[in-house]
């Protein structure tokens, strides 16, 4: 045994010895932590055509010079080649945690003395120099080991073998004194770098953005490295001024003050055949949606397909990946799918962001990670928040067809069309109230009116006159913000600000926060902001509530207190302030003042996503199914249901359930409706859980699966309290379908039904009456009266819906006692 072990104990020892030898020598060469914090750009922004500059010794200090002066262009030339020989794959090596700020002093820092360590074991002599495009690359190499992601190592591939060999010729042409030599056409390298912002923190993390990589396809901010001179761009093409041209005349006919959208659009297919990008994104979306061109997703997949593949559009390969993925207008293909949406949101398309991050977040056709799901919706979560004003941003409503259709004659938040025209009857009498409530519905859309800020500073300036301070208030917001309505005027704000402040009016209040807190029309005063914003915060305005935890968050006139943050941005959370959901996932995302969340974060940020402009398409969708437009609605539905919208997808399966749709072949519409309750169940809707259940219970779209249907019906019920859910499963254990057979579990179902809503308390009645018959049956049985009941078979002398017969009986006479009781009217 012991010969046996023995070489390869004595090889182990050696190994861990040379290790110790070679860690120690490392050891050595290490400079003081002070020396090697000196940034990337200082080192490099020093080298002149490949060697020190004399005039800018000083501004090395002596432990720095030595790693630029003494490297060797054969060596790294053959350091760089064993890397592409050997294909090394790069994982990151160091993931501090901090501020995007303190993880970028902390990576750049790591950084520089990883490269210097790599140069000083090339062991180069003093006479030796390296040319920039070496130096360059090697930088690369380790920044791609130090930051690698699976997305960051797309963005750094290596150079092709023909860029390779470019860079071999140009650095051949050195002269005999060892500098560097240029082509005609030189490459800038390091020599004409004017920022030291080497390192941007962007969406995918931290990169150092090689010039060959166009960082505005991808999504992320420009960096300022050096890139090659830009070459002339080439001249248009005949063909390529016509469609311009063609494409200008439309957009002149549709901003005409009688637009012509048919002549404009026939403009656009002219221009989009002859290859115009925007043109050709019009032109597919007409086809796509059936507007103003005859629906056809055939053609419009021609067009996005097109753009895709000649462009590379990443707003075609979003459609793409919406096309394969809902099976419109083409086969379903979910690698397809999966492949066009990825690269449409690494293009930058915040559709596609919004549809990976959802795809992540629920697993659906790829593996659930909260961490990539949480990029994506970071991404999409920031587009909002830039867009959105102090406001809040528009209310999204989200109205479910269900819930609609059970409740007969309820619109579900929206308001009538007459009761609104009661309002404005009210207003135009001048009934103030009315002016108020007419007037905030209008600046903030909802409830089924559109935002319209005309009407709603016509309705507030009257109410003002009439003295309401909350007419005043939202005045001074209107001033404030500025807009197409009304110019922006920090003076008239403050004034209308102050009128309602003084009556002691929260958004009056809150208003003059703001403007003391940036120095609009007023000195800058920190103290003020906050006491202006207390006072509001404590008479339950949200606005208030959110600026004061701006306030604690960012330490502005009071001490930093993430906690009191979280407070205020928790309260304006509950009144659904959409800058305060940002605030909250932002601080759950990074550990801010509490326990880092994944899950918390991104549930946040998806609430924030799903607040951007394109939400207002479920109103779109709901005016277009009411108006009896199926198709249209239907695919609007689709395109939100995909995006994550849990009433989107809820709504898409009721159209499909109990509407005749033709985009959908008729064989297929209960299982793609099985589908989409599936994923609105998963978000927490019970009615979807219900049907789930209900769909596999009578087999539609599927096969007929008891033990499912009963397991979707306990979730409904034990994790939701749906009542419909409890019925169902008093039924089945009554019947032992899915489960066992058990008439006590059955009576106990029922009665939860009966106890958890008042809409299940006749129906549980009357399955408790069958029920207490056929146990008083049974009871019958078990006395084994064979002589009076032998072989006796309710389903034999009566049928087998003998339980419906009594039920219906049962219900009559329930109806005629209930008639007598009340007596004659």
């Amino acid at each position: 045994m012991y010969k046996t072990y023995h070489p390869k104990l004595l090889t182990f020892i050696f190994f861990v010895t040379l290790l110790v030898i070679i860690v120690n020598s490392k050891e050595q060469k290490k400079t003081d932590d002070d020396q090697n914090s000196k940034t990337l750009f200082q080192t490099l922004e020093s080298i002149q055509g490949g060697k020190i500059n004399d005039d800018d010794d000083d501004d090395l200090d002596a432990n720095t010079k030595p790693f630029f002066t003494d490297l060797r262009t054969s060596k790294i030339y053959n350091f760089i080649e064993d890397n592409r020989k050997k294909k090394k794959s790069y994982t990151p090596e160091y993931k501090p945690t901090g501020t995007s700020d303190e993880i970028n002093e902390v990576l750049n820092k790591k950084l520089v003395e990883k490269l210097q360590k790599e140069i000083e074991m090339l062991n180069i002599n003093d006479d030796d120099t390296i040319s920039q495009e070496d130096l360059y690359r090697l930088i690369r190499q380790n920044e791609k080991e130090f930051y690698g992601t699976a997305e960051e190592t797309m963005l750094f591939q290596e150079l092709s073998e023909e860029e390779y060999e470019q860079l071999i010729k140009n650095d051949n042409k050195m002269d005999s004194s060892s500098k560097i030599s240029y082509n005609e056409d030189p490459h800038p390298a390091f020599s004409d770098l004017s920022s030291k912002e080497i390192f941007h923190t962007s969406a995918t993390g931290h990169s150092l953005i090689p010039p060959d990589v166009s960082t505005a396809t991808l999504g992320i901010p420009e960096t300022p490295m050096p890139k090659p001179k830009s070459k002339k761009e080439p001249e248009l093409t005949e063909e390529d001024k016509q469609a311009k041209v063609l494409y200008d005349t439309a957009i002149m006919f549709l901003n005409a003050t009688k637009p012509d959208k048919k002549r404009a659009y026939d403009l656009f297919k002219q221009a989009a055949e002859l290859n115009h990008l925007e043109a050709g994104k019009i032109v597919g979306q007409a086809y796509f949606y059936g507007d103003v061109f005859t629906q056809n997703l055939t053609a419009a997949k021609v067009w996005f397909q097109k753009l895709a593949d000649e462009k590379g559009s990443p707003f075609a390969q979003m459609y793409l990946g919406l096309m394969y993925a809902t099976g419109l207008g083409t086969a379903p293909n979910l690698a397809k799918a999966i492949l066009y949406y990825t690269f449409a949101a690494l293009g930058g398309d915040t559709w596609a962001q919004m549809v990976m991050g959802y795809r992540h977040w629920s697993g659906l056709g790829v593996a659930p990670n909260c961490e990539s799901s949480l990029t994506y919706y970071r991404k999409v979560a920031k587009h909002v928040e830039e867009d959105l004003s102090t406001s809040g941003g528009s209310v999204i409503q989200r109205i479910r067809l269900y819930d609609e259709f059970e409740n007969i004659g309820s619109t579900v938040g929206i308001l009538d069309d007459d009761l609104i025209q009661y309002y404005q009857f009210l207003a135009d009498k001048g009934d103030v109230q009315a002016q108020v409530g007419l007037g905030q519905l209008h600046y903030q859309g909802g409830r089924g009116v559109e935002q319209d800020h005309a009407r709603a500073l016509n309705y507030f300036i009257q109410a003002a006159d009439a003295g309401n301070a909350n007419a005043m208030a939202f005045l001074g917001k209107m001033y404030l913000e500025g807009g197409n309505v009304v110019k922006q005027s920090n003076e008239t704000a403050l004034k209308y600000f102050t009128m309602a402040a003084e009556k002691n009016n929260p958004v009056g209040q809150s208003g003059l926060g703001l403007m003391y807190l940036h120095g609009k029309g007023v000195q800058k005063d920190y103290h003020k902001a906050f006491k202006y914003f207390s006072s509001a915060a404590n008479q339950g305005w949200v606005d208030g509530q959110l600026q004061l935890g701006n306030m604690y968050y960012n330490g502005l006139g009071i001490q930093k207190d993430y906690k009191m943050a979280i407070k205020y941005y928790t309260m304006a959370s509950q009144s659904g302030h959409v800058l305060a959901f940002y605030s909250l996932a932002h601080m759950h995302a990074t550990g801010t003042g509490t326990v880092r969340s994944c899950q918390t974060a991104v549930e946040l940020f998806k609430n924030v996503a799903e607040r951007g402009r394109w939400g207002t398409d479920l109103m779109a969708a709901y005016n277009d199914y009411k108006e009896g437009k199926i198709n249209e609605a239907l695919i609007k539905y689709i395109i939100l249901a995909e995006l994550g919208y849990e009433a989107a997808q809820s709504n898409a399966a009721f159209v499909l359930d109990r509407d005749d749709v033709e985009l959908i072949p008729k064989n297929e519409t209960f299982s793609r409706a099985l589908m989409y309750w599936s994923r609105a169940a998963s978000q927490g809707y019970s009615v979807a859980r219900v049907k789930v259940g209900d769909y596999h219970y009578y087999g539609y779209g599927t096969e007929v699966d008891y033990e499912t249907a009963a397991n979707q019906y306990k979730i409904a019920s034990e994790q939701q309290h749906n009542a419909q859910a409890m019925f169902n499963l008093g039924y089945m254990h009554e019947q032992g379908l899915g489960m066992k057979k058990d008439i006590h579990l059955a009576k106990r179902y029922y009665d939860l039904a009966a106890e958890t809503s008042s809409d299940a308390q006749v129906p549980a009645a009357l399955a408790l009456a069958k029920l207490g018959f056929v146990y008083g049956l049974q009871s019958v049985r078990e006395l084994n009266f064979d002589v009076l009941l032998p072989n006796f078979n309710l389903n034999k002398v009566l049928g087998p819906d003998w339980d419906l017969y009594i039920m219906t009986t049962m219900a009559l006479l329930l109806g005629i006692v209930v008639y007598f009781r009340r007596g004659p009217q």
